[in-house]
């Protein structure tokens, strides 16, 4: 006879098909880093869809809820998850499953885990990002870490030795990804271009809000590419001692470069999405595999 407490517990679902659930999610709603996985060895391809299907889950907490008291409640269920707490439910959700799996299965640190949860806490308000170390420290607790433990199950669960190149990369990488998404945070009431960016050229957060593309603006945006770039020519130097095994946890990186390049064209609008047709991503992921000292451009 079952027991009452198991009648109420929610139903377990099998790991197998939580980690394909992982891999359509990732599919569907972040292409890069599905192609991405394609060129990890496919031992791996499972553990990296499920982080990648964790990271989208937490990334858009802001999306789904209408307060922020409801995001927080979202950003603490995964922390819970993380520190082992609701089993019942852990084990019917299929990204929290697979990922405790791939946590098991990986040794991956749940500082660093945690470390993406914190970052998002900022996402679900609209308080301005003030200065550019501010900024910084979002991009290493966001973007910083996935490629840490990224890099982490494709070495089979050590640890490689590329703080300094995944902190660079992964800097970039957020700065740029931040960059494209300007017009969808501006018009929304979010500012990650640092104020005290804004204040030096003497443009405005008020600007940024009404959608007033003024010279200042554009000034204050080329400065925050420039520290972009800044981060993508050490990233590219410290590649060369890289292990081979580690670069798909790196390919998103090279998407930083060319974005950049579409925002230094004449007539560019801030407040118009930059597009980079899925073709043409595919085409440069596949040209960091085959030249990855090309990588970083």
């Amino acid at each position: 006879m079952t027991s009452p407490k198991a009648a109420s517990e929610p139903e377990a679902v099998l790991v197998e098909d939580a980690f394909a659930h992982c891999e359509g999610l990732v599919r569907a709603a972040d292409r890069d880093r599905f192609l991405t996985t394609l060129f990890a060895p496919a031992e791996h391809r499972g553990a990296l869809a499920a982080l990648y299907a964790f990271n989208l889950e937490i990334a858009r907490v802001r999306e789904v809820v209408h307060q922020p008291a409801a995001g927080e409640i979202r950003l603490q269920w995964w922390s819970d998850v993380l520190d082992g707490a609701g089993r019942g439910e852990t084990a019917a959700h299929p990204v929290a499953a697979a990922l405790l799996a791939t946590i098991a299965r990986y040794r991956l640190p749940h500082e660093r885990l945690k470390a993406l949860i914190e970052a998002r806490r900022f996402d679900l308000y609209d308080e301005p990002m003030r200065t550019l170390a501010d900024l910084e420290a979002y991009a290493d607790g966001a973007s910083t870490s996935l490629i840490a433990l990224a890099a982490q199950i494709l070495a089979a669960g050590e640890q490689p030795d590329i703080r300094m190149l995944s902190h660079h990369a992964g800097l970039a990488h957020a700065f740029a990804g931040l960059l494209a998404g300007f017009p969808i945070h501006a018009a929304r009431g979010q500012i990650f271009l640092p104020l005290e960016i804004l204040a030096r050229h003497e443009a405005t957060r008020e600007q940024v809000l009404g959608g007033q593309a003024t010279p200042h603006l554009h000034e204050a945006l080329a400065e925050l590419r420039l520290h972009a770039r800044r981060h993508l020519r050490p990233a590219q130097q410290l590649l060369a001692a890289a292990p081979a095994a580690v670069m798909p946890a790196l390919l998103p990186v090279a998407l930083a470069g060319p974005t950049l390049a579409r925002m230094e064209r004449r007539g560019y609008d801030p407040f118009t999405p930059i597009e980079i047709a899925a073709w043409r991503r595919q085409f440069i992921l596949w040209r960091a595999v085959r030249w990855p000292r090309r990588m970083f451009d």
